[in-house]
């Protein structure tokens, strides 16, 4: 039964299964869920009880057309209905917008709400991702993502605000900056899907600027917000020439009875519903502090309604998911298949604490092995603090102490392994190959390659007196020349000496000797392995830094200037908002 439930999520490209499936291949009861961001607080349960004893009416008849009922939503709203389009969710209006308003290219942070990547693939479209940095929390760069643009030529830009899966926030006064900014571009995109749950500004949404922008679209979800996935509605706000035009290619009932009985409900459940947002927001609060008392659990600011953690090093977070889920019945989102994110990290939907009590235990019997099992991450490594983000990578890392493959291939040659010479004792005086030597001074320097003959050296060791007579297979010992000029393939005769020379001595002139073919270099010379911490998101020696391993530029974001606090604004359901 477990290898049923787990391998559902290998057979998902980019998003977990449902929970109808889960639900299916278990013993007919639902995990508790962390995965599916939605509010748990709303509908009350009055409101179901009243939507049971409708249910009959509203499966059996056909809805409203999507005028009708976007008629009622824009009234509790404020907003002409001219600049308002419904869609069967947020996904098909990101489908319209794709079909209808993207020509060639669309520029969108990594990593995000898989939509926004996948759908312009799939219709031959150019997607320019920018790479939100690890080091910064994923906090996105507005400067840097406009000039990532404009080198791009890209003509659409996506904005996530707060961002799927981190959380990250942005300032109104920010966003409509970028807007302008914008103003050349087809269409800029601000999805505003989880913004009904950010509480550190009173005004934060872009709707009403976004009505008098050519250019501008927001998108709005109401799923999410009402704790209603299942009824599939959002919509977008835009000029009317715009939402006009998305408009127009909806089909006549694309929106479903249930979702025309909760917009009707709503005038009457305002209060409840401020309620329910205020309550998400005190238990983020709550389940931020008790998931970051984990030892190695990193927890990143958030101003949705989930929180998004790194797992100590050597966790796999395909492992920490499949074991929460078959031992304890609680299913997370591990976040492997976001591009721009690994396995590292999970994202986890802020929920009541009684159930964050339970994620919690779960998590330490997972990760620290204090149910008796196995943990699903080491012991703390030694050496190194390093994190790349890819459990496999830090795995590496920790067991050479921050010496990469450099650090096995030296553990090879120690151990005799067949093909490989033993490295020779220190102060032999040949650099590394393929690898930055330090200077005097500290710095890297660029080391040039064993077939050039050396520049002027340290002091150098003390060698025993040997005849001159050469050895056909074995290169001679370098002699230190005077001057810093190379001469490719020539080498000098071995010069006798009669013991430490303090200097270096500007040799004799020698004349050519021929290379031999198969010439035998000696190995280079055992590094000493690094120490002390190195602080997170900074590759270790001889490591690589997040950007390296997924490949991205390096591009690197400003810290986030704040997290926003809610008052009375414009809202899913068009309600004064309290706390």
């Amino acid at each position: 039964m477990a290898d049923n439930v787990t391998s559902l999520f290998r057979s998902t490209a980019a998003h977990s299964p449902s929970m109808a499936a889960l639900t299916r291949e278990s013993d007919g009861a639902g995990p508790v869920d962390f995965c599916i961001p939605c509010n748990p607080y709303f509908p009350t349960p009055a409101m179901f009880e009243e939507m049971a004893v409708r249910l009959r009416d509203i499966i059996t008849y056909y809805p409203s057309s999507a005028d009708t009922i976007t008629a009622e939503l824009c009234g509790l709203l404020r907003l002409p209905p001219q600049c308002v389009a419904m869609g069967n969710g947020s996904t098909e209006l990101i489908t319209w917008i794709d079909h209808l308003l993207v020509r060639e290219s669309l520029a969108v942070p990594v990593p995000t709400f898989g939509r926004w990547t996948d759908q312009p693939m799939e219709t031959g479209k150019r997607v320019d991702m920018f790479p939100l940095q690890e080091s910064s929390g994923f906090a996105l760069d507005l400067a840097r993502y406009a000039d990532f643009i404009r080198a791009r030529g890209t003509r659409v830009a996506v904005i996530c605000n707060p961002n799927n899966p981190d959380g990250g926030f942005l300032h109104k006064h920010a966003v409509v900056q970028f807007m302008d900014a914008m103003a050349d571009l087809d269409l800029v995109v601000i999805d505003e899907s989880f913004l009904e749950f950010a509480d550190a500004e009173v005004e934060p949404s872009v709707v009403r600027e976004a009505v008098l922008r050519p250019n501008v679209i927001v998108l709005r979800s109401l799923g999410k917000n009402f704790g209603l996935h299942g009824i599939r509605f959002g919509y977008l706000v835009a000029n009317p020439a715009l939402a006009g035009r998305v408009r127009s290619m909806l089909p006549k009932w694309n929106l479903n009875g249930f979702a025309e009985h909760v917009v009707f409900m709503l005038k009457e459940h305002g209060a409840e519903y401020a309620q329910s947002l205020h309550q998400v927001r005190r238990d983020r609060m709550d389940m931020s502090g008790r998931l970051s008392s984990l030892p190695g659990l990193t927890v990143y600011p958030s101003q949705g309604n989930f929180l998004f953690v790194r797992l100590p090093v050597g966790a796999e977070g395909t492992v920490v998911r499949d074991r929460m889920l078959t031992e304890h019945r609680i299913l997370v989102r591990e976040c492997g298949n976001k591009i721009g994110s690994s396995s590292r990290f999970l994202r986890l939907v802020v929920r009541p604490q009684v159930d964050v009590r339970r994620l919690v235990s779960g998590l330490e019997q997972v990760l620290y092995g204090t149910s008796g099992r196995g943990a699903a991450a080491p012991g703390p490594a030694t050496g190194t603090g390093y994190s790349s983000g890819t459990a496999a990578v830090d795995r590496l890392v920790s067991q050479t102490n921050g010496a990469g493959t450099r650090g096995l291939a030296a553990r090879a040659v120690g151990a005799g392994a067949p093909g490989l010479a033993a490295a020779p004792g220190t102060g032999t005086g040949m650099p590394l190959p393929a690898a930055a030597s330090t200077g005097a001074q500290g710095m890297p320097q660029q080391v040039p390659q064993p077939v050039a003959q050396p520049g002027p050296q340290a002091v150098p060791q003390p060698v025993p007196e040997q005849g001159p007579q050469p050895v056909p297979q074995q290169m001679p010992p370098p002699v230190p020349q005077q001057g810093p000029q190379p001469v490719p393939q020539q080498m000098p005769p071995p010069v006798p000496q009669q013991g430490p020379v303090p200097f270096p001595q500007p040799a004799p002139a020698a004349r050519a000797v021929p290379m031999p073919a198969a010439a035998a270099f000696p190995a280079p010379a055992r590094m000493p392995p690094p120490t002390g911490p190195t602080p997170p998101g900074v590759p270790a020696r001889g490591g690589l830094t997040a950007a390296q391993v997924r490949g991205t530029n390096g591009l690197s974001a400003a810290p986030a200037t704040g997290w926003p606090g809610p008052q009375s604004r414009p809202n899913a359901a068009g309600m004064g908002q309290t706390g």
